[in-house]
């Protein structure tokens, strides 16, 4: 199921065939698939709305609307704030609650994110790897927050940091920005990690407000 879904490359969100259809693609019974839907809708890879079908990503935690109405009201600087108070934050608590299998995950994150062949690929490894931060902390309540700031996020900067290449360059910041996260956490350095995640933030939003200057000269 993973390898089918990184080969249609599907944007977060999208809305997959139907089960009958999967079935047939991937050569499997109707309840195997949903064994392995479930598994993936666990791990946040998939949500899932009955009456709608299986969406790729992570389950919205605000209705669509309610995240439209939020977004109408803030900017992109406003979410760079509201990250910044946030993620440090889970990124302390990943280190102090995190398991060898959430360290797994996380360096699977990171690796892949290095790995992308186009942005697209590269944003959702990316976004994978902040979720899976918040999960590693172990708090169902600032999870469904880091989940509400990452859906208004979307809506107002997802896409607005890419260059002009197809590609993230070699020296992305962001890699290396990834492994000292990942690495502290590892480590059980609290305040390792929440500084690294705070620099990395930083350096997202150095490189936001760079291109809205860009834009506008």
């Amino acid at each position: 199921m993973r390898a089918f879904l990184a080969q249609q490359d599907y944007a977060a969100n999208s809305r997959l065939p139907p089960e009958r259809d999967l079935c047939e693609s991937l050569g499997v019974s109707r309840g195997d698939l949903r064994k392995a839907l479930a598994v993936l809708e666990e791990q946040g890879e998939l949500w899932r709305h009955v009456g709608k079908g299986t969406f790729t990503g992570t389950r919205p935690v605000a209705e669509i609307d309610s995240v439209a109405v939020i977004a109408k009201q803030t900017n992109p600087a406003e979410v760079m704030r509201a990250r910044l108070v946030i993620e440090p934050e889970l990124a302390r608590e990943a280190a102090l609650h995190a398991t060898a299998e959430d360290i797994a995950t996380l360096r699977h994150c990171a690796e892949n994110s290095r790995l992308a062949e186009t942005w697209r690929h590269y944003e959702n490894w990316d976004n994978r790897l902040h979720r899976a931060i918040a999960e590693a902390g172990g708090n169902a309540l600032l999870l469904a927050v880091f989940d509400t700031i990452n859906a208004v996020r979307r809506t107002v900067v997802w896409g607005r940091l890419r260059s002009e290449q197809t590609v993230p360059p070699p020296d992305h910041h962001s890699f290396a920005d990834h492994d000292a996260i990942v690495d502290a956490i590892e480590d059980r350095n609290l305040v390792a990690a929440a500084n690294a995640m705070r620099r990395h933030l930083q350096h997202v939003q150095d490189r936001l407000i760079a291109r809205h200057h860009d834009a506008a000269s």
